[in-house]
């Protein structure tokens, strides 16, 4: 009996271990992942607007399509990260950022995630497509699908269409400057009739 017990106790004595030390190693390795996302966020954000000195999260109420929005701390604009669904389908939507001047002009738009047609469906990330939207309103006048990705440009325009509904939450208004930002904790919730 105790020939048929000893392998189960050292095994089970090496999963403990092994589990024990894996569970440290992403504990001791989270931080550092999650800052080094954060970084790589600012970054795609500065180069979007690179006006910017620093950025303030924007608390929005959630609506269909929206993911995240930044604040220039010195008044630069916005970069406002949406979503909507290509040709990929809804289970790897394509995602946008999008940033703006205060007053509500786009500086420049990006697909920052796709899982569009290689090729085909990829290409609204090109200056030929995304460069349309440079200097453009809400209308997005003058904007044309590519022919061949209609859906993937519809997705695109559809995920900037979605920024414009963030900046008119926003309330188009300038952000405070630097030394004027707020030092609570929590950003303010921008659109709510509470606050």
């Amino acid at each position: 009996m105790k020939q048929h017990l000893m392998p189960i106790v050292v095994l089970t004595v090496i999963c403990i271990v092994i589990s024990a030390a894996l569970a440290g190693t992403y504990a001791s390795t989270k931080p550092l992942i999650e800052e080094a996302e954060r970084a790589a966020a600012d970054e795609a954000r500065k180069s979007l607007l690179p006006e910017a000195d620093a950025f303030t999260k924007l608390e929005i109420p959630e609506m269909e399509g929206f993911t995240e929005a930044y604040a220039a701390d010195n008044g630069a604009g916005y970069v406002i990260t949406t979503y909507a669904t290509g040709y990929g389908g809804g289970s790897a939507p394509m995602t946008v950022m999008t940033s703006m001047t205060v007053d509500g002009k786009i500086i420049a738009a990006t697909m920052t995630s796709q899982n569009e047609t290689a090729g085909i469906g990829d290409q609204v990330n090109k200056e030929s497509y995304a460069g349309q939207y440079i200097g453009k309103d809400a209308s997005l006048e003058g904007v044309t699908a590519i022919t061949g990705a209609t859906i993937s440009s519809n997705a695109f325009r559809t995920a900037v269409e979605v920024a414009f509904d963030v900046y008119d939450q926003i309330g188009g208004a300038a952000p405070a400057p630097a030394n004027d930002v707020q030092t609570d904790t929590e950003a303010p919730v921008v659109g709510d009739s509470n606050s």
